[in-house]
């Protein structure tokens, strides 16, 4: 399970396919509804706040806002109904190691957006706040 801080805007259609499924497995564990996956080091961070199955949710809108763009149809109605206003802090450490990680993920997978991408920033998921740090003690590199 890989809950992207990037943004999904830059995934590639496989990372933002498999970044939706893996975001309504997450919310399936954060409610209660599968015995797997409930230590999953991913989930951490939204187990760790306030409305875990709030955030999640607007994980997931954000996710489903670029589905939209995209032109795809990824099932709305499949978001929860919970909502939070909050944002998550994420490391500039943790973004750096996600970047790495996606950006060689798609010098294999999706060359041509490697290509438009590795030299870029990464934008964070709406979801997140960046603050200075390492990698997250969750992560496991």
């Amino acid at each position: 399970m890989r809950l992207w801080s990037i943004h999904p805007s830059q995934l590639d259609a496989r990372g933002l396919v498999a970044l939706w499924r893996e975001a309504l497995l997450a919310q399936a564990v954060l409610r209660g509804e599968t015995s797997g996956y409930r230590c999953h080091p991913q989930l951490s961070r939204f187990q760790s706040q306030t409305s875990p199955t709030g955030y999640i949710a607007e994980y997931l809108k954000a996710v489903h806002v670029e589905s939209v763009e995209r032109g795809y149809r990824f099932n709305a109605s499949k978001i929860g109904q919970e909502r939070t206003s909050g944002l998550i802090e994420v490391t500039h450490g943790q973004l750096a190691f996600e970047w790495q990680h996606l950006m060689a993920k798609l010098a294999t997978r999706a060359p041509e957006l490697h290509a438009q991408q590795h030299e870029l920033t990464p934008r964070i998921h709406t979801l997140f706040k960046a603050i200075p740090g390492a990698i997250e003690t969750w992560e496991r590199p």
